[in-house]
């Protein structure tokens, strides 16, 4: 199985920490260049030297704060100029619990600006680049909601669907120049956002934290949460030559917890 990513320059967001960080260390093992994104440059610092170099790769880190799309544009656009990436790698904490009811319109704007927006910049920005190349990987890490919208997270439930039907879109406009575009889906993975909506549902239920995390795990056939790693090995293989056929699919890593075929 050829997954070598040797001389392919990868955009990874969100990447200091969790599933994006995960990403960009397996995407690294593969031979990428990984270029990280982020708002905070230390940590983007720090991150950078967590990443493999045993095949001579060069990573590097571009700084913008994903809550400013003028940032985020300025900061890929100058970095297009002088280097192609052939790999994206969309991800952006999700926004906060609460219910649908309860939101306001300005929270499904500032959510649809922080992915949805976000995303199509930075693929319209790489997309010259890959089709130059003749190969092309765009992966959206959105959420399993995707499949069966989740309790108690209104605004995200509703972002993600929409960055789902935004990928199939540009897959089926891409798919003619050797690239693909598909969604990891993660399930109940062990991040700071799991356990900020552990919290979140202990607050507003007068249930215990331990109760929470019990009921969740309850509902995963593999009774455990997902690691980031086993979320950064769907994204990379998806990344390589292996996938070179799989486009426009939304794929859940979740421990079977995903209640649709």
């Amino acid at each position: 199985m050829q997954l070598s990513l040797q001389g392919k320059y990868a955009l990874i967001c969100g990447s200091t920490q969790g599933i994006g960080l995960a990403i960009a260390k397996e995407i690294a093992m593969l031979g990428a260049n990984c270029v990280l994104m982020a708002r905070n440059e230390e940590s983007l610092k720090f991150a950078v030297t967590q990443l493999d170099t045993s095949l001579h790769q060069h990573h590097q880190y571009l700084q913008a704060d994903f809550t400013d799309n003028a940032s985020v544009l300025t900061a890929i656009e100058a970095f297009v100029s002088k280097q192609a990436i052939h790999i994206l790698v969309n991800n952006t904490g999700g926004p906060p619990a609460g219910q649908i009811t309860q939101a306001n319109p300005a929270q499904f704007l500032f959510a649809l600006q922080l992915h949805l927006i976000n995303n199509q910049q930075l693929a319209q920005a790489v997309l010259p680049s890959m089709k130059e190349a003749g190969f092309g990987r765009i992966i959206n890490v959105i959420s399993t909601s995707v499949k069966v919208p989740l309790p108690n997270l209104g605004v995200s439930n509703t972002t993600r669907a929409a960055v789902a039907a935004w990928a199939k879109t540009w897959a089926n406009e891409v798919a003619v120049y050797g690239i693909t575009v598909n969604n990891v889906l993660p399930g109940a993975t062990a991040t700071k956002r799991l356990s900020s909506i552990i919290e979140n549902k202990s607050n507003h239920t007068s249930v215990s934290i331990d109760d929470v995390e019990s009921e969740m795990l309850h509902e995963i056939p593999m009774r455990r949460f997902g690691l980031p790693e086993e979320i950064a090995a769907m994204a990379a293989f998806l990344a390589s030559p292996a996938a070179s056929y799989i486009t426009g699919q939304s794929i859940c890593v979740d421990g079977g917890r995903t209640g649709s075929i």
